[in-house]
């Protein structure tokens, strides 16, 4: 199979480069026998080749986005067929350009060019199979699914007097979020899953042909692939994973555990069992993937905290009023401010005339100054936060948008969003006086950090599944038999939960969540959240911040901004240990940091859990 997919991807290059008016006569062309080239590669070669590519890379780069913006800000079937053709002339010209770079594997080569032809192949987390039909196909299905995702809808079985007869997910995260009735709750839980069955075949068929794809590029699958981006062998990969797990497992169950008594107090032992796992409905989130929504259910002390909703909603703040509060911090941390195309073209509330993805999301689409974000913006504590978070990817876009286009990148994806949230931890007490959101900071206590635990600690188990279910699709140990079998083995065994209802294989409950369907790797997300606290910590110290880690800000910290941005432009130009090097000192990644931020916590839930049956 493999030797077969290697003889379609050079003949597609064959075609493509003799149409361009190559033969076997002119100097060094690739020629018809297979593994042959005339003459010796040389450095120069090398170098052409990859100025070549990072030009026309960048201009295929830009197209793409452009179309991508145009679906996601206005889902119709016409934008879909636009955003498949782009899509499939990316990945034919990525595949086309991993097949020509193998000339130069044998070429002694400066490192930063060795490391541009490598990531060449790691360039699209889906890469196209040799096949024009193929690609088309898989071009195809990827946005199909996508667009079934963000035109998904519930509509309630009986009429709720006063409510919308038919729900956006955005109107299912605020039953789920608000409700405490868990017959309503089951209802909108199992409602949004019905939108992803119809992915289920779809989903089939791109896995067989991203593994075409990836196996065309000399990776045994589509998951060998994206193990392959952090500068380690797929299995070390798979092991540092499970080392970062280990590190924090024990902090996870504490807080499960003391999470499942209060459900049990709640909602009585016939709907939670008291040494079971959580009910996945119960949790006050579509996936269960962030507890917050528990918080009252759950928070150890009367009073305390910040009703930042409140401040927010008390201002009048509007949604262009939230952003500005977060270009602001990175203003004061001595970056620049915003383009003005910033403002203008980035879409900020839901539109009420059409169908768009409201996922926030940052985006560079020239990259280099056309810089936007792209959210559904809700004048509330968690988009507060999330908006400092996009901002995070905007400027680290700019940080690096003068390498070649082959290095526009973070040092590794988890860099991306660990950069993010580690802003969005100093959104503080402090900070918020400091900017005129409150007019004191209120006295310590655990509320603040047990709510920021029901969203960092209750999400790492969920980061960590996500992939580790691709990885074994993509490898066929899990089979399209047992698809939603395995999702919830994975749930039960990381995060001791369980659906209600019983959820065979008719489901296809992981298309309910968007990065499965949209093809985004998962992984990032996990390491980012080890990352942003081994940033914060180090980030903190490098501000002189004396105290405890959950109230440190670098707010308006210029020697903290100036080593940020330093790593920023390394882009993913050198490997990753480097740049975090160049940040905290260090070169392995470590969750001790997510531990010492949550010590206070973690010995108080270690007293209430005295006499509980922890565990599932």
């Amino acid at each position: 199979m493999r030797i077969a997919t290697t003889l379609i991807s050079i003949t597609l290059v064959l075609s493509v480069t003799l149409s361009a008016g190559a033969s076997c006569q002119q100097p060094r062309p690739i020629c018809p026998k297979i593994g042959t080239v005339q003459g010796q590669a040389t450095v120069a070669e090398a170098s052409r080749f990859l100025a070549a590519v990072n030009k026309d890379l960048l201009a295929l780069w830009i197209k793409q986005e452009r179309m991508r913006w145009v679906q996601a800000t206005n889902l119709t079937h016409d934008t879909e067929i636009l955003v498949a053709k782009v899509d499939e002339e990316v990945m034919e010209f990525i595949g086309r350009k991993a097949m020509e770079a193998n000339r130069f594997d044998k070429v002694k080569l400066p490192a930063a060019m060795r490391r541009q032809l490598r990531l060449i192949k790691l360039a699209q987390t889906l890469p196209a199979p040799a096949d024009a039909k193929e690609r088309a196909e898989l071009a195809t299905k990827t946005a199909k699914m996508k667009s079934i995702y963000g035109k998904g809808t519930y509509c309630w079985k009986t009429p709720r007097p006063g409510k919308k007869k038919c729900l956006s997910l955005g109107d299912m995260y605020k039953v789920l979020a608000k409700s405490r009735n868990p017959d309503e709750l089951l209802e909108v839980w199992t409602g949004w899953r019905k939108i992803s069955v119809p992915m289920r075949k779809v989903f089939k068929r791109y896995v067989e042909l991203g593994n075409k794809g990836a196996q065309s590029l000399g990776f045994k699958d589509l998951g060998g692939l994206w193990k392959s981006y952090y500068d380690m062998t797929p299995a070390a990969f798979e092991k540092e994973m499970d080392r970062l797990w280990l590190q924090v497992m024990p902090l996870y169950k504490d807080l499960h555990c003391h999470v499942r008594a209060k459900l049990v107090a709640k909602y009585g032992k016939a709907k939670v069992p008291e040494k079971g796992p959580l009910p996945a409905h119960l949790l006050g989130n579509m996936w269960g993937q962030e507890w917050t929504n528990l918080f009252d259910l759950v928070k150890p002390q009367l009073g305390g905290g910040i009703d930042l909703d409140r401040v927010l909603k008390a201002k009048k703040t509007d949604p262009l009023g939230m952003v500005r509060y977060a270009e602001a911090f990175f203003v004061s941390l001595g970056l620049d401010k915003l383009p003005k195309t910033f403002w203008k073209r980035s879409m900020f509330t839901k539109p009420r005339d059409r169908d768009v993805v409201c996922h926030a999301s940052a985006w560079d689409i020239d990259y280099k100054d056309d810089l936007r974000i792209k959210m559904c913006i809700a004048i509330n504590t968690k988009d507060f936060v999330t908006i400092h978070h996009e901002l995070g990817h905007n400027y680290y876009q700019r940080a690096y948008n003068n390498l070649p286009t082959l290095f526009q990148n973070s040092a590794n994806d988890g860099f991306h969003e660990a950069l993010g949230d580690v802003i969005a931890l100093s959104v503080t007490g402090p900070y918020l006086k400091k900017v005129g959101l409150i007019g004191r900071v209120p006295p310590l206590n655990l509320n603040p950090m047990m709510r920021k635990a029901l969203e960092k600690i209750a999400f790492l188990p969920f980061g960590l599944l996500m992939d580790k279910w691709r990885w074994g699709v993509f490898s066929g140990r899990i089979k399209p038999g047992e698809y939603n079998k395995a999702w919830w083995s994975l749930r039960l065994k990381y995060q001791g939960i369980a659906p209600a209802t019983p959820r065979g294989e008719d489901h296809f409950d992981p298309g309910a969540k968007y990065h499965i369907p949209a093809n985004v790797p998962y992984a990032r997300y996990f390491l980012a959240a080890i990352l942003q606290f081994q940033f914060h910590r180090a980030l903190c110290k490098i501000a002189g911040h004396k105290g405890p880690l959950s109230t440190c800000s670098i707010y308006d910290n210029k020697e903290a901004g100036r080593r940020l941005n330093a790593m920023m432009k390394m882009g993913l130009s050198k490997p990753w240990p480097e740049a975090l090097k160049a940040l905290t000192g260090e070169t392995k990644m470590d969750a001790s940091a997510i531990l010492d931020y949550f010590k206070p916590l973690h010995e108080w839930l270690k007293k209430q859990n005295k006499g509980r049956a922890c565990g599932w």
